[in-house]
C-alpha cells in the first residue's frame, strides 16, 4: 500500500507542476523502412528515462504499443528493441525494474498483404521520469497506403502465424531482452545434469521431505486420536476383540496385529490412489490452485464453525450401522477389515480435515510417493494405541472417561482449524498475486484467534456444549500460557520482526508494507535470463533460487539460515541472486509445448517454466533448491538442499572461494 501511495503522490506532484508548464521529456518519431517495418523512434531528453516494455504489475507503467487497426497487413510477432536496457532494484515500487536512456529504437514487422488497403493505427503508452517527477504519456500512431515505401511489395498467400502457436524450444517463450552487448546468443537453459552428478550433492531434498511428511502425518495421527470421534471408538473396537478370542491369548494377539496393519492398509491405499490418480505433480499444482485453495479455505472454517458447537457434521449412520453389522456377522480377516473399515468412517468428520491438510502438504513435496509416506505415518500414529489396547484391554481401565473434556479438545480444534485455513488462502493469495492477505493482515488475525484461544482455555469465553468447571485445571492453565504468550510473540512481527517460528506459515515478510527489518535477503532479479544477462556483463557468479509461494520448506530456509547476517552479507555481495517460483500463475503470453520424458504437454504459466527449467537443466523437481552458476549458466559447486544448518550453508556459499571447483 505504501509503494502505491508513494507512486500517487509522485502523480498528483506532476500534475502540480504541469500547471506552471506542460512537460513532454519523450518526442516520437516513427516511419516504415523497406523491410515493412515500422520503427518507432523516442527521443529521450537529458537525465530522463523510458520504462521498458513488460515490467510487472505495481511497478511504472511499461512502454506498450496498442494497434487497434491493422488492414491489409498482418503483424509479425511483437515489438521488440535492440538498445541497451538498464536494470536496477527499485525501493520505492520494491521490484527491479529496467529503462532506456539513450533514444531507444522498437520495431515491429509486417506482412504487406494489400498495399490499397493497408492502414495501421494504435497508442503508445509509457511513463519517463527523472530525479524529480515521472511523466505518463500517449502518443498515438497512424499509417495508410500513402505511408509505404514506393519499392515495398504485398506477399501473396503468406501463412501468417498467430501469436499462440507454441513453440518446442524453451528459447522462444523466454522473450530473451537484446543487449546492446549480447552479440553472441549464450544457452542458458542447457543441461547441467551430468556436470551436477560430478559434483555430488551436498543434501537430499527428497529424504528430508520424506521425513517432515512422516513426521507431520504421524502428529496428524496422535491429534485424531483426541478428537470426539476417535476416542469413543477405542472401547468399543476393544469388546469386539475380548468377545472374538477370550480364551486364546495368542488369537488375540494376531487379530490386534492384523487389525492394526488393517487400518494402515486402508489409509495407505488412499494415499495411493490418490496419488495415483491426480499424479505427484497434479497434486502439487493443485496445493497452488487459487479454486481448490479457496475450497478448502472454506471447509476448513466449516469445520472450525462445526467444532465450535453451532452443528454437527456427521456421515450418514446407515454407512456406519452396515459396515458394523457386517464385522459382526462375518469371521477371520474378513471381520477385522470390515471393523477397520468401521473406524475410518466413523472417525472420518473429525480426521478429514487433517487428512486432507496432510495430502496437501505432501503433495507439495512433488514427489510420487510423499502422499503415501504421509497416510503411513498417520495411519500408524492412529493404529498404534488400538493394536495395544486390544493386546492389553487391563489399560483400558485407566483411560479417562469421554466427557466435558473432549468438547474442550473439539473447541482447540476449531482454534487451531481457523488458523491453519488462513494458510491455505494465502498460498492462493500470493500465487496470483492478489495481495489481500499480506504478511501484517494474517499476523493481526491469527494474533486474535491465539488471544481467544488463551482466553478460552482460561474459561472466560465459553461455547454452547461446554460443561460446567469449578476450578480451572493445572493442564488448562498451562495450555493458556502457551496460547497467550504465542500470540503476544507475534506481535512484533506487524513491524517487521522475522518470527522465524511460524516463518513456514506465514506469508514472506516482502508482503509487508511497513517492515523495520533490514535484514531479509531480496533478490535482484525474478526473470531467469534477464538474471544471467545482467550477471555476464558485471562479471558475476549467480545463485538460482527454485522457491514457491506454498513451500514451507523454503520460508523455513529463508527464515532460518538467509537471516543470518553472514549468509545476507555473502549473498548480496558476492552473487546475483535470482528467485523462481514454480508456482507463479501468471499466464506466460503464448502457451509452450514442450516434450518431457516421450509425453507432450504444454506450459501455461511462469511457474510451468521454471518448473521446466529446473527438471530440465538441473534434473530436479523439489523446493527449496539452489544453484550456483558462473555466468554462462554452468554449475560452479554442488547442489544444495533443504538443510537449515547455517554453517553448512555458509560453506556452500563459500564452496567457489574455497576451491570446491
Amino acid at each position: 500500500m505504501i509503494k502505491y501511495i508513494k507512486f500517487v503522490f509522485i502523480f498528483l506532484l506532476y500534475c502540480y507542476n504541469s500547471s506552471a508548464q506542460i512537460q513532454e521529456p519523450v518526442k516520437w518519431d516513427y516511419h516504415i523502412n523497406n523491410s515493412g517495418e515500422i520503427i518507432f523512434h523516442a527521443v529521450v531528453e537529458k537525465d530522463w528515462h523510458l520504462y521498458d516494455m513488460n515490467l510487472p504489475e505495481g511497478g511504472p507503467i511499461p512502454t506498450t504499443f496498442e494497434f487497434e487497426t491493422v488492414s491489409g497487413a498482418e503483424l509479425s510477432g511483437k515489438v521488440h528493441t535492440n538498445s541497451k536496457v538498464h536494470s536496477q532494484y527499485d525501493e520505492m515500487f520494491g521490484m527491479t525494474v529496467r529503462w532506456f536512456s539513450e533514444n531507444p529504437v522498437f520495431i515491429q514487422k509486417l506482412e504487406i498483404t494489400d498495399k490499397a488497403k493497408f492502414r495501421v493505427a494504435g497508442v503508445i503508452k509509457y511513463m519517463s521520469c527523472n530525479d524529480q517527477n515521472c511523466v505518463p504519456g500517449e502518443e498515438e500512431f497512424q499509417f495508410t497506403s500513402k505511408d509505404l515505401p514506393a519499392g515495398i511489395a504485398p506477399v501473396p498467400n503468406v501463412p501468417v502465424v498467430p501469436d499462440d502457436i507454441p513453440k518446442d524450444d524453451p528459447k522462444d517463450f523466454n522473450d530473451i531482452k537484446d543487449f546492446s552487448d549480447n552479440k553472441d546468443a549464450i544457452d542458458y537453459w542447457k543441461p547441467v545434469i551430468t556436470e551436477l552428478q560430478n559434483f555430488g550433492q551436498n543434501a537430499s531434498t527428497a529424504d528430508k521431505s520424506w521425513l517432515l511428511i512422516f513426521i507431520l502425518g504421524f502428529g496428524g495421527g496422535l491429534l485424531a486420536l483426541l478428537t470426539p470421534c476417535v476416542w469413543p471408538i477405542i472401547p468399543m473396537t476393544v469388546s469386539f476383540f475380548l468377545k472374538r478370542s477370550k480364551s486364546n491369548r495368542k488369537k488375540a494377539i494376531s487379530d490386534a496385529m492384523t487389525f492394526g496393519g488393517a487400518i494402515i492398509a486402508i489409509y495407505l491405499l488412499l494415499g495411493l490412489l490418490i496419488t495415483a490418480i491426480f499424479g505427484a505433480g497434479a497434486l502439487n499444482d493443485l496445493s497452488t490452485n487459487a479454486v481448490f485453495n479457496l475450497l478448502f479455505f472454506a471447509l476448513l472454517v466449516l469445520f472450525a464453525v462445526s467444532f465450535f458447537g453451532a452443528f454437527e457434521l456427521t456421515l450418514p449412520s446407515s454407512w456406519s450401522n452396515k459396515m458394523d453389522r457386517k464385522a459382526e456377522s462375518t469371521t477371520g480377516l474378513i471381520s477385522i477389515f470390515f471393523m477397520a473399515f468401521t473406524l475410518v468412517l466413523v472417525s472420518f468428520s473429525c480426521t478429514g480435515p487433517i487428512i486432507g491438510t496432510l495430502l496437501v502438504e505432501a503433495a507439495g513435496s512433488g514427489n510420487i510417493a510423499g502422499p503415501a509416506v504421509g497416510m503411513f505415518g498417520f495411519s500408524f500414529a492412529l493404529a498404534l494405541p488400538f493394536a495395544l489396547f486390544a493386546l492389553f484391554p487391563s489399560w483400558l481401565q485407566n483411560l479417562p472417561k469421554s466427557g466435558g473434556w473432549l468438547n474442550a479438545v473439539k473447541v482447540i480444534l476449531g482454534f487451531l482449524e481457523l488458523a491453519l485455513a488462513l494458510k491455505f488462502l494465502s498460498v492462493a493469495d500470493l500465487a496470483y498475486g492478489w495481495r489481500i492477505l499480506d504478511r501484517e493482515v494474517f499476523l493481526v488475525l491469527w494474533i486474535v484467534i491465539f488471544a481467544l484461544l488463551g482466553l478460552y482455555l482460561l474459561g472466560k469465553i465459553k461455547f454452547p456444549h461446554d460443561s460446567e468447571y469449578k476450578h480451572l485445571s493445572v493442564p488448562r492453565l498451562f495450555l493458556a500460557i502457551i496460547s497467550l504468550s504465542f500470540a503476544v510473540y507475534m506481535v512484533p512481527g506487524l513491524w517487521g520482526a522475522p518470527l522465524k517460528a511460524i516463518s513456514a506459515f506465514s506469508p514472506p515478510l516482502y508482503t509487508q508494507d511497513f517492515s523495520l527489518y533490514e535484514g531479509e535477503v531480496r533478490a535482484k532479479f525474478f526473470d531467469y535470463e534477464e538474471g544471467m544477462e545482467y550477471a555476464r556483463k558485471n562479471h558475476k557468479p549467480v545463485m538460482i533460487d527454485f522457491t514457491g509461494y506454498g513451500c514451507v520448506n523454503c520460508r523455513e530456509m529463508e527464515a532460518a539460515v538467509w537471516s543470518d547476517p553472514r549468509v545476507k552479507r555473502i549473498i548480496d555481495n558476492n552473487y546475483v541472486l535470482i528467485s523462481l517460483y514454480v508456482d507463479d500463475k501468471t499466464k506466460l503470453d503464448r502457451p509452450v509445448e514442450i516434450t518431457e520424458n516421450g509425453r507432450t504437454r504444454k506450459l501455461r504459466t511462469v511457474g510451468d517454466k521454471w518448473s521446466y527449467l529446473q527438471r530440465s537443466k538441473f534434473g530436479a523437481n523439489a523446493q527449496p533448491f539452489y544453484v550456483l552458476l558462473d555466468n554462462e549458466g554452468m554449475p560452479l559447486a554442488p547442489a544444495y538442499a533443504y538443510d537449515k544448518n547455517v554453517e553448512k550453508y555458509i560453506s556452500f556459499l563459500k564452496s567457489i572461494e574455497n576451491g570446491e571447483l
